[in-house]
């Protein structure tokens, strides 16, 4: 397939593309045994280079927003983000590939049942820094006080620390943590979809990040991310549907992000 120059060059403009991944979020990447990053999205990233037909180069992170930062200050040319209207201003964002749910965990004798249950003074709410859940809860919780563990990983580890009383994430990362911990129990609804995207920064321009969301639509499309979900063993999420104007980038950001 033949390549603008244009789009090569603002995509990969060192010769080589760079691609942001954070470990943060292990539905999507993480470190293997050699401690090198694998999953959805550095299989993503990979066939992004061969289609463009440079080579490919791991900026690994491990958590969302500096992987926001990254692409942002463009030290990397795509990134792996959930959309969110906060981060439009320099990141350019594709249809989202796969949909996760975020959750809450509480101590199995607390009062709280219920989502609404949630967003009520004296409650203290765990959130990963800077990512998607972040700032979402942020914007959403009027009396509830955010507490910023420094990675979603670490969610789970902050919540039992400060004895806090909800901690909120991404459904299967919480469902581990909880595993190992007796006493906790995961609230019975979700609190947010979160719509995981490309992206690129805003400076490249308007065809390089419709070029992205182009290969993104192709990847739902061919089942490529359905295979990679399975080649990895993720489970609970979904291939997102496909759009019907593949060249368009999100414009219009809801909540849910």
């Amino acid at each position: 397939m033949s390549i603008d120059s244009t789009v090569l060059a603002a995509l990969a403009p060192t010769g080589v593309l760079r691609a942001s991944i954070n470990t943060g979020n292990p539905i999507l990447a993480r470190l293997d045994a050699q401690a090198e990053a694998a999953g959805v999205s550095v299989d993503l990233a990979r066939a992004l280079a061969q289609r463009l037909g440079v080579g490919l180069k791991l900026v690994v992170v491990d958590a969302a927003g500096k992987s926001v930062d990254v692409v942002s200050q463009e030290q990397a040319d795509i990134g792996f983000f959930a959309i969110d209207p906060r981060r439009a201003a320099s990141i350019s964002f594709t249809e989202p590939y796969v949909l996760i749910e975020g959750y809450y965990l509480v101590h199995n004798d607390s009062p709280i049942r219920t989502n609404a249950d949630v967003d009520r003074a004296g409650n203290r709410v765990v959130v990963g820094k800077g990512s998607a859940y972040d700032l979402y809860l942020t914007r959403e919780l009027h009396h509830a006080e955010i507490v910023r563990a420094p990675t979603s990983p670490t969610v789970v580890q902050t919540f039992l620390e400060t004895q806090c009383e909800v901690a909120a994430g991404v459904k299967q990362q919480l469902e581990a943590d909880a595993a190992n911990v007796p006493g906790l129990r995961l609230l019975d609804e979700r609190f947010m979809v979160i719509r995981q995207a490309m992206g690129v920064p805003v400076s490249r321009g308007t065809q390089a990040a419709a070029y992205v969301a182009g290969f993104v639509e192709d990847m739902k499309a061919s089942g490529f991310v359905a295979q990679a979900l399975q080649q990895h063993g993720v489970t609970g999420v979904t291939v997102a549907p496909a759009t019907r104007n593949p060249g368009a980038i999100v414009s219009q950001l809801s909540g849910h992000g």
